[in-house]
């Protein structure tokens, strides 16, 4: 991120865990939401489809954690490291 100069609005620790609750939260003040695991992506149109629970399922981890990185711009919510994905969407 420093590389495109954005500066984070707020981080939050890793020791802070955000689970289903959080998710719901954030995914509910979104239109979109893209989940990068290893080189899968997969895009939910929530302003189309809504919030469902296939999105916050792919937003948590095996321990019912929201994964990391998870970043907030605007409408779009990026969860898990794709450097493609982030390029595009980020700038």
């Amino acid at each position: 991120m420093e590389a495109h100069n954005i500066e984070p609005k707020e981080v939050v620790k890793a020791s802070k865990k955000l689970g289903r609750d959080a998710a719901q939260e954030i995914a509910s003040e979104s239109k979109k939401l893209i989940v990068s695991k290893g080189k899968k992506v997969t895009v939910f149109d929530l302003a189309k489809e809504g919030v469902t629970d296939d999105a916050i399922d792919a937003m948590l981890g095996p321990t019912g954690n929201m994964r990391a990185p998870c970043i907030r711009s605007k409408q779009l919510i990026l969860v898990g490291f794709n450097e493609e994905v982030y390029l595009k969407e980020l700038g």
